[in-house]
């Protein structure tokens, strides 16, 4: 094979993975920017802190496990619950944001000193299976939200991203999301729903807000505490993510390089006033609809989502898809995760006997029931001060608690 050749090719292998790079940050963007809007933060911060958090991420973790970091919605009403605290003022939440991702970077040490191989005993795929399928459904839920701000341009997007995932062929299969995003761009432009105001009075550069952190015991241990109940939120996420790639993320590159990357993203990101990383329910499911698992294109994705963050003509583009588009694909991409949760139960051959049937009701009804399953409240050593669980972490949490006592009587 020529010179030549060998250029070409690698040029169309660039070509294709700066595609999917950007496929990737439009899953992501409307969450993204979503949090940073409901609390105050500067979006285009928001997206600087996520690019550059998902690049310290892949460095911690040897550049092994395909992860995008966005913004994490658990720390939403604690944010807003210090934002009130303090009259407003969000620095004293980056500093809560900050000693909780410190948190986090203990943690790894701790889990590395445990093992791995005596916390996989406490995730087999009776436990992981109904986890990844209580992720999925829990997000659904937010995407019809979405959706149904305009149900048409929903289902015109929905329904063209998956003839092409069925239909299509090679190249153009793996990008069913980005294509159904701009068909329902284009139609949601054509009868006149996309506000073009947002493009036009964007600036073409400008740089982030960034802003420095406060720190104070109160706003501290508002925030903070949180890190226990998503916990095992990412322990969710990194296994959903190794079950689609096929590898044990868990095991290599290690349970606490993950928790260390998680952990010094989100330090960097309260640093310059950008709220709390986390794992992308999005991304991974982009990853199980293409089936591209090569980490560096979401590399490419981080780096889009820093420019994205200075040129905020780009920006503004990507800010006026209509909320019922992006809720249009979310509908797929959160049905996928929970499909590669029963498919996690078939293909691990997770017998229904009587102890993993329990264990597998048990999650899925607590994690999908949470309005009639009352929270769990642990109490902290400070006086007035309460961990509050429920939803998804409870739902984990009491998995892996029945799994561990039924595992016993069944040894005794």
């Amino acid at each position: 094979m020529s010179t030549n050749s060998l250029s070409s090719s690698a040029t169309l292998r660039d070509y294709r993975s700066f595609v999917l790079g950007l496929q990737h940050l439009i899953a992501m963007f409307g969450a993204t920017v979503l949090v940073p809007i409901l609390t105050g933060f500067n979006p285009s911060v928001a997206l600087f802190t996520a690019g550059c958090g998902t690049l310290i991420f892949h460095y911690t973790t040897d550049f092994k496990v395909p992860v995008f970091l966005g913004s994490s919605f658990a720390f939403i009403p604690l944010i807003l619950q210090v934002k009130e605290l303090y009259s407003g003022d969000l620095a004293y939440a980056q500093g809560g944001i900050i000693v909780a991702g410190f948190i986090y970077v203990l943690l790894s040490f701790i889990v590395k000193k445990i093992g791995v191989e005596k916390i996989k005993q406490f995730l087999p795929p009776a436990v992981v299976g109904p986890m990844i399928i209580v992720i999925g459904l829990n997000l659904v839920p937010t995407a019809f939200g979405m959706a149904s701000a305009n149900f048409m341009l929903a289902a015109v997007t929905l329904g063209s991203a998956l003839a092409i995932n069925f239909l299509g062929k090679g190249f153009i299969k793996q990008l069913a999301i980005l294509c159904g995003v701009i068909i329902g761009y284009m139609v949601s432009f054509a009868i006149g729903q996309v506000d073009t105001s947002v493009i036009s009075s964007a600036n073409l550069f400008a740089l982030p807000a960034f802003s420095a952190p406060k720190f104070s015991i109160e706003a501290i241990l508002i925030i903070a505490p949180v890190i226990l109940a998503v916990f095992m939120e990412h322990i969710g996420d990194i296994t959903t993510n190794g079950t689609v790639v096929g590898k044990n993320f868990i095991q290599d590159p290690g349970l606490h390089k993950t928790l260390m990357g998680d952990g010094l993203a989100t330090m960097f990101a309260g640093l310059l006033g950008g709220p709390a990383n986390t794992t992308y329910g999005e991304n991974t499911g982009v990853l199980a609809i293409t089936k591209n698992y090569n980490p560096v294109i979401l590399r490419i994705a981080a780096c889009f989502a820093i420019v994205l963050s200075l040129v905020a003509k780009i920006g503004g583009v990507l800010s006026s898809i209509p909320v019922a588009v992006m809720g249009g694909i979310s509908l797929m991409l959160f049905s996928m995760i929970a499909l590669i949760g029963v498919r996690t139960i078939r293909d691990e051959k997770v017998a229904f006997n009587a102890k993993n049937m329990i264990v597998m009701i048990a999650i899925i009804f607590i994690g999908l029931a949470p309005t009639y399953i009352p929270s769990l409240a642990i109490a902290l050593p400070v006086p007035g001060t309460a961990i509050s669980l429920s939803g998804l972490s409870l739902a984990a949490l009491s998995g892996v608690i029945l799994n561990a006592i039924f595992s016993s009587f069944s040894k005794a």
